[in-house]
């Protein structure tokens, strides 16, 4: 409904990364979590890579017995994600493309090219209470493709709306709206994530359909200047004006 608060999961991966530029323990991710849990975080978002370049093992272990909001566990379908995730047991999972030269994620998954590999992985998530959410483009096929293999939600990636500028960005805020309508017409629950900052996030948030924003670099950047707390306010902030233009 447009006027139905929009959750915001915090990703705190790239603490991690300024902690393993110098090794040691600090800033320790954990306590980045935290303090965006006190600031009104509805909840945490981390992804543990397969090179282990930011988010550990160890911090996933801590993450979920020191956080109260849920843990979205952003992973590649792997055997060995699989071993740990279903061990952990988080709030929720997401499905998301990895390759190991990249410096973030590229692009959403294709979903309709791995429908027979996804399958397994996400029947074996759910098996295990787990809820499952794939990172897509806005494309209907991929949108219809999830739906039919089972993701309880989407996240559409939205890294080429911010990175576009003038009618190039018009038309990729024009696709994010196209995909979550259809979303919400059969009735598959849609987030958002990737790139989003005070300059983009709030022509996002006035797509009705969308329910939650995973936000991770942009903040942790911006909490260097005026602090965590102050960067999740302002943040909600611009996310509750924007929805409040829904029509």
């Amino acid at each position: 409904m447009p006027n139905e608060r929009i959750r915001l999961g915090v990703n705190i991966d790239h603490v991690a990364t300024v902690r393993n530029a110098r090794g040691g323990f600090h800033p320790d991710p954990v306590r980045a979590a935290l303090l965006a849990e006190k600031a009104g975080a509805d909840g945490i978002t981390a992804h543990l890579r397969e090179d282990r370049r930011h988010i550990v093992d160890d911090d996933m272990e801590r993450l979920m017995a020191n956080i109260k909001v849920p843990l979205n566990f952003e992973m590649a379908a792997t055997d060995e994600m699989l071993e740990i995730v279903t061990r952990l047991k988080p709030a929720s999972s997401c499905l998301v493309p990895e390759k190991r030269e990249e410096l973030t994620t590229e692009g959403g998954l294709d979903v309709i090219g791995g429908y027979d590999h996804l399958k397994g992985y996400i029947q074996k998530l759910k098996d295990v209470g787990i809820s499952v959410s794939l990172f897509i483009d806005a494309d209907k096929d991929q949108i219809k493709a999830s739906h039919e293999l089972g993701a309880d939600k989407v996240e559409l990636h939205t890294g080429a709306y911010c990175d576009a500028e003038g009618e190039a960005r018009a038309a990729e805020l024009e696709r994010l709206r196209a995909g979550a309508k259809y979303c919400g017409e059969i009735g598959l629950e849609v987030h958002a994530g990737h790139g989003l900052c005070y300059e983009t996030v709030g022509a996002v948030a006035q797509i009705p359909e969308f329910t939650e924003f995973n936000i991770g670099h942009f903040m942790m950047g911006e909490a260097i200047f005026v602090g965590l707390e102050q960067t999740i306010k302002e943040m909600r902030d611009l996310m509750g004006q924007g929805r409040a233009k829904c029509k």
